[in-house]
C-alpha cells in the first residue's frame, strides 16, 4: 500500500470517528456520564438480579451509545452489559431521578425499566424478553 493511500485511509477514519462523536453530542448523548446508584433492595436487569448495594451505570463507549454497562464502582466488575432503546424522559419526571421501575410479582426484585443519566432528557430503556 502506498503512503498516500495509507494517509487517505487514516484521514477518512478520523473524519468518520469525529462525525459520529459530533452526531452523538448533537443528539444529546454524553459519553462517560457515569451515575453511581444505591439500591436498598435487590433490583433486576435483563438476566441478572443485583443485590442491594452501590452500582455504576454508564454508556459502554462513544460509538456504543445504546449499550449500558453496570459495574461495581470500586472493583469495576461488570454485572450487566446490554443493548437498550433510547427513550425520552417523561415530562413529569425530575431531571435528578435516574431510574424508572417496572412491575414485579410479590417478593420478586423490581425490574429497572429505564435509566436516565442525571440531568439528561433521554434515557436507556432495558430490553426484557
Amino acid at each position: 500500500m502506498t503512503k498516500s493511500k495509507s494517509w487517505k485511509i487514516v484521514l477518512a477514519t478520523a473524519v468518520i470517528v469525529l462525525t459520529a462523536a459530533a452526531a452523538g453530542h448533537a443528539a444529546g448523548y454524553t459519553f462517560g456520564h457515569e451515575n453511581i446508584l444505591t439500591f436498598s433492595r435487590p433490583v433486576a436487569l435483563p438476566g441478572v438480579v443485583l443485590p442491594a448495594g452501590r452500582y455504576s451505570f454508564d454508556i459502554a463507549g462513544n460509538t456504543a451509545l445504546d449499550v449500558v454497562v453496570v459495574r461495581n464502582p470500586k472493583t469495576a466488575r461488570v454485572y450487566y452489559m446490554g443493548f437498550t432503546n433510547t427513550v425520552t424522559r417523561p415530562r413529569t419526571m425530575s431531571k435528578e431521578a435516574p431510574i424508572t421501575f417496572g412491575e414485579a410479582p410479590a417478593n420478586e426484585p423490581r425490574p429497572i425499566a429505564a435509566w436516565y443519566e442525571v440531568g439528561a432528557t433521554t434515557g436507556h430503556q432495558f430490553l426484557y424478553r
